[in-house]
């Protein structure tokens, strides 16, 4: 899914005057040995290649409302909110935040009691109030995906002796959304680039994108995050590397006369990496703090607990959902990294499988059954059948599905609607009858939804009878 791609230059105005706002200088300093710096050079072809590998610092938090409204459309259309524990009315937005003492934000980041400096000045203020104040839809739903996704990311680090704290930089990298993907070709929770992938053995071809593997990602990652720190014995400059690749970081450091202090280097960062330190204490806040600020986790589809079963044979998503009555989008969202619903496993190359732990043991006692289920269909002769350009071919409106009449609005592309009512894109042109990405305010398109997702939608679309 590609949807990230429509996000990423949403806020780069906004951020661009966040970092160039009052800068105030932190009192946290840490230093990097200058031929360190120097060695890092020689990997600086390769690693120019994932300068733009975290998407544009926290992008998904700067949209403009009607954008913004579609990522939360696009979360609610994959969730099932179950008893959200969410108040019905919260303080108005100024006493979130502007009644509170800067002491008080000082106390808390210094509470944390993280190996990275959890500095505190106006430009991580600035964000703290964007997360606690302006996008507290998105933080809450944030919240949710959290309690199925930290615990992946706190393993990882903790294999690696890295400060548990940074599993908080996939909140601005990616939102927690496993399937983000930007415009530069960053995919996945932790945004890696097709060749910083490879470089980390992330499997990606036409089947697989082992960047947006949640487990192996977040190993990957930690593996990154602990050879910048290598370089730089900073942990700010090590983020902020991380964001925009060491080359831009030793050229800041250059630059600024050989300065090693994030906060020191600032304004010689590209202008989206000035906010991202920042943007990840603020993160680091509004997650630890989120109760202080009355926000509260929306609850997930996703399981409390999920166990992982090793594939040996071609397996089709379908199958699994027939034979152990899982919903295919629960698979997707377990398994984001199989691009066709489709398990490539073949010639004793196995891959992994993530269901409900309760799950497990069930696919295990009727594993052949599962492998047999229309195997015909699905792997005729006993072949993946290949992926053509032509990924998908539109069809009529589908069975027990409901007829809705959307009105083009203002901002509204193709690509965005579709995702907001969680159909393809493909299938959309198609029941309109369009052959290019172009349409008109006012224009009324129509769609189809499951019936039993009908309602969802009351509010976005006209329902037809």
């Amino acid at each position: 899914m590609k949807i990230m791609k429509y996000y990423r230059v949403c806020g780069l105005f906004l951020m661009m005057a966040l970092c160039d706002s009052a800068y105030s200088q932190s009192i946290d300093t840490e230093t990097v040995d200058s031929d360190e710096v120097a060695a890092q050079e020689a990997m600086e072809a390769e690693e120019m290649a994932a300068e733009s590998d975290s998407a544009v610092v926290a992008e998904l938090l700067f949209m403009t409302p009607a954008v913004d409204s579609l990522l939360n459309a696009w979360y609610a259309n994959r969730e099932l909110v179950v008893n959200d524990f969410v108040p019905d009315t919260i303080a108005a937005a100024d006493t979130l935040i502007n009644g509170i003492p800067d002491e008080v934000f000082v106390d808390r980041l210094q509470a944390m009691q993280s190996m990275i400096p959890m500095t505190y000045n106006e430009q991580v203020k600035r964000f703290i109030e964007l997360y606690v104040v302006k996008r507290r839809a998105l933080v809450q739903r944030m919240l949710g995906q959290a309690k199925y996704y930290f615990p992946m990311f706190e393993e990882a680090l903790d294999a690696q002796g890295l400060p548990l704290e940074l599993k908080f930089l996939p909140i601005i990298e990616s939102a927690l959304n496993p399937r983000a993907y930007s415009r530069a070709g960053a995919s996945g929770l932790w945004q890696f680039m097709y060749y910083t992938g490879k470089r980390y053995d992330l499997q990606v071809n036409s089947y697989i994108d082992e960047r947006c593997d949640p487990y192996k990602a977040s190993w990957a990652a930690a593996k990154f995050l602990g050879e910048l720190y290598s370089i730089y014995h900073n942990w700010h400059l090590a983020i902020a590397a991380y964001n925009c690749g060491p080359g831009n970081v030793n050229r800041a450091i250059a630059r600024s006369g050989g300065q090693k202090d994030f906060w020191k280097i600032y304004y010689h960062l590209p202008r989206e990496t000035r906010g991202y330190v920042p943007a990840f204490i603020a993160a680091a806040y509004a997650m630890t703090y989120a109760a202080e600020h009355q926000l509260y986790a929306t609850a997930t589809n996703k399981p409390v607990a999920a166990d992982t079963i090793m594939v040996t044979r071609p397996l089709h998503f379908e199958q699994v959902s027939s034979k152990l009555g899982l919903p295919v989008d629960l698979l997707r969202e377990l398994n984001p990294q199989y691009r066709h619903d489709i398990i490539p496993a073949q010639n004793g190359k196995n891959y992994a499988l993530r269901l409900p732990v309760e799950l497990t043991l069930a696919f295990a006692a009727h594993e052949d059954s599962i492998y047999a289920y229309q195997k015909e269909k699905y792997f005729p002769d006993n072949k993946i059948v290949a992926v053509s350009d032509a990924k998908y071919v539109p069809g009529a409106a589908p069975a027990n599905s409901a007829k809705l009449i959307y009105t083009v609005k203002k901002d509204d592309v193709p690509g965005s609607i579709a995702s907001r009512f969680g159909v393809r894109l493909n299938d959309l042109k198609y029941w309109n009858g369009m052959r290019r990405n172009i349409i008109r305010i006012g224009q009324k398109l129509v769609i189809y939804v499951p019936k039993s997702r009908a309602d969802k939608y009351a509010g976005m679309a006209q329902i037809v009878k």
